[in-house]
């Protein structure tokens, strides 16, 4: 299971590096989500990376790293439902208003994310 766990944060490694070199990646992926309830899939898939990675944390080198961003999937994934469509969607209509350098940022920190959850599993 740690092997699908450096998978996952590889895979948010690679997203980080293509949002840093092309932010405007970032906007259209927000764009797909904003329209219609294609949110409630953003929440489906975050549920599914708290399970795999509370499942998966006891065979990771830094268990409570792995726990910690287990939770952080399951609580962003709830945020989306307890705020409902309308409220995040405005949340994201924030955000493509923002200047490219601060999707770079968020691109930096979703870097970084992955490149933690890598050298913690």
């Amino acid at each position: 299971m740690d092997i699908v766990i450096k998978a996952i944060g590889t895979v948010i490694v690679c997203i980080g590096l293509v949002y840093l070199i092309k932010p405007e990646v970032l906007g259209g992926f927000m764009r797909f989500f904003a329209k219609g309830k294609r949110l409630y899939l953003a929440a489906l898939v975050r549920f599914a990376l708290a399970i795999v990675f509370f499942l998966g944390a006891r065979q990771c080198g830094i268990r409570w790293v792995i726990v910690m961003f287990g939770l952080i999937f399951l609580l962003s994934g709830l945020l989306i439902f307890m705020l409902g469509l309308e409220k995040a969607k405005s949340i994201i209509n924030w955000y493509q208003e923002q200047p490219s350098v601060m999707l770079r940022v968020v691109a930096i920190v979703v870097l970084g994310v992955g490149l933690i959850i890598v050298y913690a599993a």
